[in-house]
């Protein structure tokens, strides 16, 4: 085992800090063979499950593991090469076998003529953060994912429809692109928050319909106040009303010329509370039975109830009706 030339306690104060850190550290001295740990503290011990003296007189190198990537470990030589303050995250390993992302944060430590004497390396266990941004990037995926089959399912229906309406080829082609363009903007501006400050429940729900609707306007009736939305519900909004519209153009009224949405709300006080009453009701569809399943249902679901809202979905045979009500 490589003898410790450093004895922490020749330094009180800084001895105390260094013993009762929070954060686990450890010191390494580059003059001996293999820049071997010659402290560590009672953090490090309980951050890695080493016992002190499983670690002094050993390279940190014991830490890395099967997964460890060759890219992590040339990015600390060059710190130590560079003798330059840094931080690299690093797959580490516990003496029992289960790995961390260790984000290090090297540097040398210098005497009083600038010469490097030691290395500090402090730990910081960031797995839990790493876990949750890989899943709130699949999340992010599996809904971008959702959205996009969404669009061309929709893109689909209103191609169908207008070739239905339209016998001449030039204005069928004018009619499709336009109605692509409304279908592509309103997924820009209102899943972008371009404009959406502010907006009134009834400009967002009329922004959103009539680029879905392939009728247009005449195939759905707007009835509410447009009082503007506080932030916090625009976006449960948006994505809700994305889905029913996206479900309705599928299989539910907007599907047929002659079906249509009737979307209603009403601004209501509960006590000291106010609310927002919406009810969707789809008529003039094909008949329709509960689905056995539907994500978008879910996924309304999940939204509205994340503020702190109610939903309800009935399913009648002339069509879909859906109630919220959501606090302001």
């Amino acid at each position: 085992m490589a003898q410790a030339r450093w004895d922490i306690e020749s330094d009180t104060a800084m001895a105390q800090a260094v013993r009762q850190a929070r954060v686990p550290l450890c010191i390494t001295d580059p003059t001996l063979p293999d820049n071997p740990i010659v402290y560590a503290n009672a953090a490090f011990s309980n951050l890695t499950g080493y016992d002190l003296e499983d670690v002094i007189g050993r390279n940190c190198r014991f830490l890395q593991g099967p997964d460890t990537t060759l890219a992590s470990v040339r990015s600390i030589q060059r710190v130590v090469e560079e003798q330059r303050v840094d931080t690299v995250e690093i797959l580490n390993y516990r003496k029992n076998g289960t790995s961390f992302v260790n984000a290090l944060q090297i540097g040398p430590i210098t005497d009083n003529a600038g010469k490097t004497v030691f290395y500090f390396g402090s730990q910081l266990d960031v797995t839990a953060k790493r876990n949750m941004e890989i899943e709130a990037r699949r999340l992010a995926d599996e809904e971008l994912v959702h959205r996009l089959r969404n669009i061309m399912n929709v893109m689909n229906v209103i191609i169908k429809m207008s070739a239905r309406e339209e016998a001449d080829a030039t204005q069928l082609g004018a009619v499709i692109s336009e109605r692509l363009a409304a279908l592509g903007n309103v997924h820009f501006q209102t899943f972008g928050g371009v404009g959406t400050e502010g907006m009134g429940l009834g400009d967002l729900s009329r922004t959103i319909l009539t680029a879905y609707a392939p009728g247009g306007v005449r195939q759905f009736t707007l009835t509410g106040p447009d009082d503007a939305l506080p932030t916090g519900l625009v976006s449960p909004l948006t994505l809700g009303l994305h889905e029913l519209a996206t479900n309705s153009v599928k299989y539910g009224a907007l599907s047929v010329p002659t079906g249509g949405v009737d979307f209603s709300w009403q601004f209501r006080a509960d006590g000291a509370e106010r609310h927002v009453v919406c009810k969707w009701v789809e008529l003039g569809g094909p008949k329709i039975t509960r689905p056995e399943r539907w994500n978008g249902s879910r996924i309304v679901s999940d939204l509205i109830r994340a503020t702190g809202g109610t939903i309800d979905f009935k399913w009648p045979e002339t069509g879909i009706v859906v109630e919220a009500d959501l606090p302001l």
